[in-house]
């Protein structure tokens, strides 16, 4: 029997709007990889906005609520943000996978596996929310995530250094503050999960290095000033700080770009 179209099943997936659907979607694909050709004559198709659920309201950041913690409703704020990440994050590893096509065979596996855990960090969130009497869905979002990926479609290594490399490493530098915050008010569950994703997350923002710094070589390009160029390309040349040290150092930065991200790239 031939083998299934990887990048077809992952565009399918991509334009799931129900969210339950789309993360046992991905777990069936990571588990039934081997099945799925990795060779495709088709060219990756534009995808404006991934499917979303149809109670999810997309607006500015500006306009999304925020409020203390120290009740529920404020929690369940914070981990409907966290979950919206985690959402586009299943979104962005497919994407990964679906957009550039013949790279090597561990790229693909690489990122179906983060696909998989982000969709396992969903559905840790999405039950939390549900019993504090919430949904996915509830309050609104913003949707940053997927236009820096709408920004980076047609650039593998650009799409290597800005999302796994600043997006996602961001989440490396904020979530050990919103679990010392989160255990102030005794949420143990949410702390829980928060420490699930902090772990999971530096492997996978290592994996966005790995790639990244393949590409650069690939094309015999220095990889710190490379990174640079596509922060002040996409950027600006802005990143906010503080940064986790010790992370980011785990998850495939040096103590050089490290040195040069708290100096705001100035050397």
């Amino acid at each position: 029997m031939a083998a299934l179209d990887l990048f077809e099943e992952i565009h399918n997936i991509i334009l799931v709007a129900d969210a339950e659907k789309k993360c046992r979607a991905v777990h069936d694909l990571h588990k039934n990889i081997k099945t799925y050709s990795f060779k495709s004559k088709s060219t990756a198709k534009e995808i404006s906005l991934p499917g979303y659920p149809k109670s999810l309201t997309l607006v500015p950041p500006k306009q999304l609520k925020r409020r203390g913690i120290q009740q529920q409703e404020g929690r369940n704020i914070l981990l409907h943000a966290v979950a919206h990440i985690e959402y586009n994050a299943i979104n962005l590893a497919l994407d990964a996978a679906y957009r550039f096509r013949g790279q090597e065979t561990q790229y693909y596996l690489d990122w179906i596996r983060v696909a998989d855990d982000e969709a396992r960090h969903f559905e840790l969130i999405q039950a939390y929310l549900k019993k504090n009497d919430c949904d996915y869905g509830h309050y609104p979002a913003h949707n940053g995530l997927w236009d820096m990926a709408v920004r980076t479609q047609d650039n593998l290594t650009a799409r290597m250094a800005l999302v796994p490399r600043v997006l996602e490493a961001r989440g490396l530098d904020v979530t050990p503050g919103m679990i010392e915050k989160l255990k102030r008010v005794n949420d143990l569950s949410a702390v829980h999960i928060l420490e699930i994703i902090y772990r999971d997350e530096i492997e996978h923002v290592a994996i966005g290095s790995y790639w990244f710094k393949y590409q650069c070589k690939l094309q015999n390009l220095e990889p710190r000033s490379t990174f640079r160029s596509m922060v002040d390309t996409h950027l600006y040349g802005e990143l906010r700080g503080p940064f986790n040290l010790v992370a980011r150092l785990k998850a495939g930065f040096d103590e050089q770009e490290m040195q040069e991200l708290e100096k705001g790239f100035d050397s």
